[in-house]
């Protein structure tokens, strides 16, 4: 389960952040043990190995990695505007991350934007979500999550 404290006042910046650091964690966790892209091809394919590098790089821990290389900057740039960085909100938000699996179960995409459809199981329970990509120069990036 996800818990945050809120401070009594938030700054606009971070006022307008905050839900993107609620989703991401909940994109993280939905991450957090492995990923199926089996039945995948072409830009479908391409696009599902960048939640797979998520999934990597969210179970080393390396949230400097996730910030540099899976998430868009339009994301990085709203996760920084909490407060801190990047890098912290990740960071902040891996202490939250359970173990379970998440299959792609559908990836449309259409010019330099993707939606994957996906379905993990969190505490014996199934989940679907979508997360959103963009293509920056030749490489798929998470752009949101939802």
């Amino acid at each position: 389960m996800l818990r945050f404290a809120l401070p009594r006042e938030l700054s606009p910046k971070r006022a307008l952040a905050l839900p993107c650091v609620v989703s991401l964690a909940l994109g993280l966790s939905a991450c957090a043990k492995s990923v199926s892209t089996s039945g995948l091809k072409g830009e479908a394919k391409a696009a599902a190995e960048t939640i797979k590098n998520l999934q990597t790089d969210v179970t080393a821990g390396d949230e400097e990695k996730i910030c540099k290389n899976d998430l868009a900057k339009a994301l990085v740039t709203k996760l920084g505007a909490s407060g801190g960085s990047c890098e912290k909100a990740i960071k902040d938000q891996l202490t939250q991350v359970d173990s379970f699996e998440v299959t792609v179960e559908a990836m449309q995409v259409s010019g330099s934007t993707a939606t994957a459809h996906v379905k993990s199981i969190y505490s014996g329970k199934g989940r679907k979500g979508t997360l959103s990509l963009a293509k920056e120069g030749s490489k798929w990036k998470i752009s949101s999550l939802g």
